[in-house]
């Protein structure tokens, strides 16, 4: 048997492991998208590559992990990205339903043609 740390309830475990998962699959999507932009990924700022990273995270958390694998990351260019920025922002400042934004933000990913956001 293994020896349990007793101040850290399973939740917490559960958690951290979920943390753990979304990490790593964003790193491997980031992976992908680094490879496919080539020199053009240096022109983002560690902010805007952090806002990516979180964008996609959430994005993880939103669909099915089958769905995650099949998703066109390899794919993505620079106006990819910033769509998905845009959209980001959206997100955080709550400006539309998380659905709807996270939707969109797949719809990048796939390829697929987004909803022009309401101005």
């Amino acid at each position: 048997m293994y020896d349990r740390h007793p101040d850290v309830s399973d939740e917490e475990l559960g958690i951290r492991a979920f943390q753990i998962k979304k990490m790593k699959a964003v790193e491997r999507a980031i992976q992908r998208i680094r490879h496919n932009m080539g020199p053009a990924w240096a022109n983002l700022n560690d902010s805007e590559v952090e806002e990516f990273e979180w964008v996609l995270g959430e994005l993880w958390a939103y669909i099915a992990r089958a769905e995650w694998d099949e998703l066109a990351f390899g794919r993505l260019g620079m106006s990819d990205v910033i769509r998905t920025l845009t959209l980001g922002s959206q997100l955080r400042r709550h400006a539309r339903p998380s659905i709807e934004v996270l939707r969109d933000v797949e719809k990048i990913v796939r390829q697929e043609e987004a909803e022009e956001p309401p101005q």
